[in-house]
């Protein structure tokens, strides 16, 4: 194994910046989703997901992927987003083995309830504290991390 080059002391605080940013705005949208909607933010995420795709349906697989969670961890939260009516899961017409998360109507009507009080609390948390070239550079850096090019929203948006 090489050795690891240490971090630079800038490096050093900006990835405790990074650290501590992402902590103290995740438990921030929890909170307001536990107070506001009653759901932890790993449910709103779900129903995001699955509001986002023609059916609003998902393979569970493709939904454990896009939502970086593991299969079993993912299949106990769809479990209590079945038992709360907002997901129920069915059999994936093209594959016996698969099975599909669906966002029932009830589910989507509680996203669409719960949504305004959480773009409020991203707004706030974050939007709000950067300029717009800030928001802008914050955009480009989040997807040059999950790998994506950083010019792929640039010709997205054309």
């Amino acid at each position: 194994m090489a050795d690891s080059q240490w971090l630079s002391p800038d490096e050093q605080r900006t990835w405790r910046a990074y650290i501590e940013a992402n902590r103290l705005l995740n438990e921030a949208l929890d909170r307001q989703l536990q107070r506001d909607a009653g759901m932890p933010h790993t449910y709103y995420e779900i129903l995001v997901r699955l509001a986002d795709v023609p059916g609003r349906s998902l393979r569970m697989s493709e939904l454990a992927h896009s939502s970086l969670s593991s299969r079993s961890r993912l299949s106990h939260a769809v479990s209590r987003l079945e038992e709360r009516g907002w997901v129920r899961r069915e059999s994936c017409p093209t594959d016996g083995r698969g099975a599909l998360a669906v966002l029932t109507d009830e589910g989507y009507r509680v996203l669409r309830a719960a949504a305004p009080a959480h773009v409020a609390e991203v707004r706030k948390r974050l939007i709000d504290r950067l300029t717009p070239e800030q928001v802008a550079q914050l955009g480009e850096i989040a997807r040059a991390i999950c790998g994506a090019p950083a010019d792929a929203a640039t010709a997205a948006s054309r």
